[in-house]
């Protein structure tokens, strides 16, 4: 019988990438996302179920996992993808964009979580995959919301794992570095007030790295493989990073003190 994997955040980038990967390697696939009737892709491949949610939409959340049961009778892995991207200066920020990180990035996929854990505890069986980022090992000027969003990502994943090895149920975490997607655009919600000048010099660092030619960046694939070897690999690994700019900043990070390491960051950025 054919597992299935049911994902958030699919129409497009990591989340459509993997769903095809896993479509491709016989699961049956439960792809959601916001606006399922705009899909016209995902919807002709066999064994796929594109269905709406939205991780700010509780009733959206209890629906598209009744469903998934429904049309597979059991969903075997669950992968937290959906997410953006808040930068700016924090003083810059309005409350409901900083609320809007945590609901979607955290609390949107803590909800999504608990939605599927019944099912899973019934089944004494089951893994939870949360796609955090190199970004929730490191953190870089401007980004205090998606940072704070990710290091959270990596500590509840990390205490969830205590709880579910109760149940016979595996967390891991997915740490992606740059990726050919669209994070600069859709995905990325900057916000900035030209007014307060003392941070301009820093916004233009920092579009200055996201446009950088020379920036290394790794295909969706390379993501969609990394958390195929997360769902199969059955071990107790916790962490799989993907991309060889995460595996190499990442342990960075894990050899040098704070001084060091983030005055390398400042230097980079000009500060």
């Amino acid at each position: 019988m054919s597992k299935t994997i049911m994902i958030t955040g699919a129409s497009s980038g990591i989340g459509r990438t993997t769903a095809e990967y896993f479509q491709a390697k016989g699961w049956n696939v439960v792809a959601t996302m916001r606006a399922p009737e705009r899909e016209t892709e995902l919807t002709e491949l066999e064994n796929v179920l594109v269905t709406r949610l939205d991780v700010q939409d509780p009733n959206s959340i209890e629906s598209a996992v009744s469903e998934g049961i429904e049309r597979f009778g059991k969903i075997d892995v669950l992968l937290n993808n959906a997410g953006y991207g808040a930068y700016g200066p924090l003083e810059a920020t309005p409350m409901e964009k900083i609320r809007r990180q945590f609901d979607v990035n955290v609390v949107g996929l803590m909800e999504t979580t608990k939605a599927v854990i019944p099912h899973f505890r019934g089944n004494h069986d089951g893994t939870i995959i949360n796609v955090s980022s190199m970004g929730g090992k490191v953190a870089f000027p401007l980004g205090s919301l998606y940072h704070g969003s990710k290091f959270a990502v990596e500590g509840l994943s990390e205490a969830l794992s205590y709880e579910m090895d109760t149940i016979g149920v595996k967390v891991k975490i997915v740490e992606p570095g740059i990726i050919k997607t669209d994070f600069g655009g859709r995905s990325l919600d900057l916000s900035n007030d030209e007014t307060m000048t003392e941070y301009q010099g820093v916004i233009q660092a920092l579009f200055g790295t996201l446009g950088h030619a020379d920036r290394v960046e790794s295909e969706p694939e390379s993501v969609a493989e990394v958390t195929y070897q997360a769902a199969t690999d059955g071990t107790d690994q916790l962490r799989y990073i993907a991309g060889p700019d995460a595996e190499q900043i990442i342990a960075q990070r894990k050899a040098a003190d704070d001084e060091t390491f983030i005055g390398g960051i400042k230097a980079q950025f000009g500060l």
